[in-house]
């Protein structure tokens, strides 16, 4: 099994990858808005900021997120979730803004069983 993740910046299209990554067999598929540091220590250089405002209230007056897809598939899934990310954003290697996907093995999953749950690849 792997954890397949994508990071995004174009949230207005998260739902149609999840639901892309479901169309290729992935049955568990999370959706998190999620913000980089990087933009936040940018953005928050032109907010006036009082000295003891909180991280949430940061993140309130920030637009700029992402939405992080994960789902845990089979390992002969992984390759067309992939391409499904790209066919809905764009060529993740060679378009801007389009995101970044990194897959890691699971060693261990407790509470579902997700082979007994995805389709079968196309």
């Amino acid at each position: 099994m792997k954890l397949v993740v994508l990071i995004t910046p174009q949230i207005d299209k998260a739902m149609a990858v999840a639901e892309a990554w479901e169309a290729v067999g992935a049955t568990g598929v999370t959706m998190l808005e999620s913000y980089g540091l990087h933009h936040l220590r940018e953005r928050s250089k032109s907010l006036e900021l009082s000295l003891f405002v909180s991280m949430a209230s940061v993140l309130h007056q920030i637009e700029e997120t992402n939405q992080t897809i994960l789902s845990v598939v089979e390992d002969a899934l992984v390759d067309p979730l992939i391409d499904a990310a790209g066919h809905v954003l764009g060529d993740i290697n060679t378009v801007p803004n389009t995101g970044v996907v990194f897959v890691l093995p699971v060693e261990r999953i407790v509470g579902t069983d997700p082979s007994k749950h995805q389709k079968k690849p196309r």
